[in-house]
């Protein structure tokens, strides 16, 4: 599979719910998420992140991390991911996969603002080798920051 282009990859949501249908679309996640780390420019730390973000639309929308010499200023791949969906119009998130060398979680600003979207976001945490494990936006961040002014 070539690295995910800047606009969307299908990756139909299952209809059935069946198990090995929900097993495909998660490897088929992994595989973007782990191209599109292939593009990561991590210089300075060497921890390269790629990121595929699955649309309720089946949309997906990979990302990568891109650091920079002031830190502060990096782009996390969670981040990237989902900046692209809303650049296309996109707003309502089923999953996101986040892969790094040892199956790391998304820091704490990627889980705040993936929160802005949904605290039921399905977050599947995959290292390189393709291991994962399961969780939501909300287990990530119980107690999340809501701006009560929408």
């Amino acid at each position: 599979m070539d690295a995910p282009s800047a606009k969307k990859t299908p990756a139909a949501p299952p209809e059935s719910g069946d198990s090995s249908d929900i097993a495909g679309i998660v490897n088929v996640l992994i595989e973007v998420a782990n191209n599109t780390r292939q593009n990561a420019y991590a210089p300075y730390s060497g921890y390269r992140v790629g990121a595929a973000l699955l649309t309720s639309q089946g949309n997906v929308y990979g990302g990568c991390n891109v650091e920079n010499a002031s830190y502060g200023i990096s782009l996390c791949a969670e981040r990237a991911a989902v900046a692209k969906a809303v650049s296309e119009g996109e707003r309502d998130f089923e999953a996101i996969v986040v892969v790094t060398d040892d199956g790391g979680t998304p820091c704490g600003a990627c889980r705040q603002f993936l929160r802005e979207f949904g605290e039921d976001i399905i977050v599947i945490l995959a290292d390189k080798r393709g291991r994962y494990r399961i969780t939501t936006v909300g287990e990530l961040l119980p107690e999340a920051f809501v701006l009560n002014s929408k």
